[in-house]
């Protein structure tokens, strides 16, 4: 048995067990074994059952003197309860929604609980505990307990049982090099797998942890690196730069560049002058300019004769940068088409400068002969049939991976060169981060805003000063401004009801509260993906119109929104969003001329919370801000946890820049000794492993 065998070679693992373990993406032993454990228990902290007189988190060892079941009388749940007896005393434990609970649990068994207890009907007891029938002497003699991530149907108790099996029959063969064990005194594979499994001590799981962390990182590292230097192999599209152009539509602008916007698209020019495919992360606070220097790239490329691919993420979004960028380059006769799947646009010379809907068909037509050379889309734009005939240069908007092999497929010559890259982002990439998750793109960093930019004042709102917040609102729209609202739900759902968001504003209800209750003599839409296309861009173009006073929207407004008279953005459960977030959401108000405000609503009363969104008060720099939200919440906050699929300790190691450095260094000198890591196949097939898991393109 090795990492590679299937899960159906595992004995006690059938088909059903197989499709149960999909869920948790385990398809093969490696996928087994590195699911780790979520959390440890310490089972040697045990309490008698007498000594247990409050409310708290307790381990016990008891026999099963009795079983039963039923359903609740007030809200219908079934449940599943036992009553265990050590020899100072009972206490019963309680299940919901487990009624198989009480056929599988025996009287006269011994079982191990761990898990918190509280008061029902006056009475002490455990609340839904985590359990582990005691058949064999030697469970007892563990002291940690492994819980792991489950899903149903595959407990903790039966992973245990699974990969202690496991191990038992497994050949194992060290993933890492022997020279980097030994420099950096790691656990072999074989030990850190049985510590971090079934750990001898919270000293040995330590170092295991160690190991795997590292291990990671260094994966990751590897990947971008080696992805970086295939880059570098492929061939580019050198392109000849008109100076005497950009100059004309800097000079032409209605403001004046920044050091930053300058320095930006200087170094985007000097990138796409090689025959090296350029792989650019330009990274600016929200407001910041990015978008003019995209299109000072756009105008150089489209000037030496060849075509570019504008994507945005949504198609909102997709249009405003249509008519944005195409407003600009107009000035030089350049032709321009929108492609969303939807509304399909183009501006050429024929029309004058106008703008009118034509047919995807005539769209896609003009694309594949050469004849636009600008063309503005959603994920509409890499579907089969859109083919350019030279593209050289794609401008993704908030999305920072896209593969040489998916800009090849945009190419309708086979061999053309591929396609420069530059994507764009308004959320600040901490510094951990962008020498790992990021590595294999070079990074344009704007921190400053353009000088005539007001600072956005902010203000963390208590339940108890809601309506005076209300009453400022309404006097600034009185003023002849416009306010947004955002919440994090669309609609109210049973599911919901019953969920830590519950008491969270959804955009429907909360837009007819406050249409009906707080500002009935205001106009107030709303605004969310689910809605069609053409309902949302009609609510876009009545805000921008002033034909609506508050827009009440979800996250979706976060990306790129550009509302200039808009002046308050109020953030209902604030509690909710990472603060990088939370400090986009206020870069969608004081765009324009006028004093804005921004008011975080939370009913929160935890210090921490409080603590977290006070920092949005402090720091008006979204690069400080990314620094605190990683040391406060953790890389999930801005890679998806889930996506990652990996253990907290993984996670946080992203935390730890001295790790995230020798990492680095550690992977360059892999690579400078064996760049194709032909030397090192076992290590080549975890990084191929890894990047289908986290999708690094």
């Amino acid at each position: 048995m090795n990492f590679s065998t299937p899960v159906s070679k595992i004995p006690y693992v059938g088909p059903s067990y197989q499709k149960k373990l999909e869920k948790l993406k385990i398809k093969n032993v490696g996928d087994l074994l590195f699911h780790f454990p979520s959390q440890y228990e310490d089972i040697s902290k045990k309490t008698f059952i007498s000594s247990i007189s409050s409310k708290g988190k307790f381990i016990i060892l008891g026999e099963i003197i009795n079983t039963s079941s039923g359903r609740t009388s007030r809200k219908n749940l079934s449940y599943s309860q036992i009553t265990l007896q050590d020899k100072t005393g009972e206490i019963d434990a309680v299940w919901f929604n487990q009624p198989y609970l009480s056929r599988y649990l025996k009287e006269g068994e011994l079982l191990l609980i761990f898990g918190n207890t509280n008061f029902y009907n006056n009475t002490l007891q455990f609340i839904n505990p985590l359990y582990e029938r005691i058949k064999a002497k030697n469970l007892l003699e563990e002291k940690i307990m492994p819980v792991y991530p489950e899903t149903r149907g595959v407990s903790s108790k039966w992973l245990r049982f699974i990969i202690r099996l496991v191990l038992q029959k497994l050949e194992i063969t060290e993933t890492l090099p022997l020279e980097i064990i030994k420099e950096k005194n790691l656990y072999p594979l074989g030990k850190a797998l049985k510590e971090i499994h079934f750990p001898s001590s919270f000293s040995f799981l330590k170092e295991a942890q160690k190991r795997f962390a590292f291990e990671r990182v260094l994966l990751l590292q590897l990947s971008v690196l080696h992805q970086k230097i295939k880059l570098s192999e492929e061939k580019g599209i050198s392109i000849k730069v008109d100076i005497e152009k950009v100059q004309d539509l800097v000079s032409a602008l209605p403001f004046t560049l920044t050091d930053a916007q300058k320095k930006s698209s200087w170094q985007i020019i000097k990138d796409i002058e090689k025959d090296i495919p350029m792989n650019r992360l330009l990274e600016g606070e929200v407001g910041s300019g990015k978008t003019i220097v995209a299109v000072i790239a756009s105008l150089v490329v489209i000037n030496a004769g060849y075509q570019v691919a504008i994507m945005a993420p949504t198609e909102v979004l997709a249009k405003q940068h249509f008519d944005e960028i195409a407003k600009l380059l107009w000035r030089f006769k350049i032709d321009s088409g929108l492609l969303t799947g939807k509304k399909d646009k183009l501006r050429s010379k024929k029309l004058k400068g106008d703008t009118v809907e034509i047919s995807k068909e005539k769209l896609i037509k003009k694309t594949t002969e050469g004849d636009l050379p600008l063309l503005v889309g959603t994920h509409s734009l890499i579907q089969e049939k859109v083919k350019f005939k030279n593209l050289a240069l794609v401008v993704l908007d908030e999305q920072h991976r896209f593969g040489v092999e998916q800009r090849a497929k945009l190419c309708l010559k086979k061999g053309f060169g591929i396609p420069h890259l530059l994507s764009m982002t308004a959320t600040p990439i901490p510094r951990t981060l962008a020498l790992t998750v990021y590595g294999d793109l070079d990074l344009s960093v704007i921190r400053e805003m353009p000088k005539e930019r007001k600072k956005i004042i902010t203000r963390l709102i208590s339940p108890k000063k809601r309506q005076e917040a209300y009453n400022f609102i309404k006097k600034e729209i009185k003023k002849g401004r416009q306010a947004f609202f955002i919440c994090p739900r669309i609609e109210e759902s049973d599911n919901a009801k019953q969920s830590v968001w519950s008491d969270l504003k959804s955009v429907e209800i909360e837009k007819e509260r406050l249409d009906k209750e707080v500002f009935p003599d205001l106009r107030v839409e709303m605004l969310h993906g689910k809605m069609k296309s053409t309902t949302k861009e009609k609510v876009m173009k009545d805000f921008k119109n002033k034909k609506i006073d508050i827009l009440v929207s979800t996250s979706v407004i976060e990306v790129g929104i550009d509302i200039r008279n808009a002046s308050v953005m109020v953030i209902e459960g604030s509690e909710m969003f990472g603060l990088s977030q939370l400090h986009q959401f206020r870069g969608r108000v004081g765009r324009g001329e006028f004093q804005s405000y921004c008011f975080l609503f939370t009913n929160s009363n935890k210090e921490k919370t409080k603590k977290r969104l006070e920092a949005l008060l402090t720091s008006k720099d979204g690069f400080e801000l990314a620094e605190k939200d990683l040391e406060l919440r953790g890389p999930g906050d801005f890679l998806g946890s889930r996506q990652w699929g990996a253990a907290d300790f993984t996670m946080t190691a992203l935390k730890d820049r001295t790790l995230v450095e020798e990492t680095r260094e550690t992977a360059k000198g892999i690579l400078e000794k064996d760049p194709s890591l032909k030397k090192n196949a076992l290590l080549k097939k975890r990084i191929l492993s890894l990047k289908q898991k986290l999708h690094l393109e």
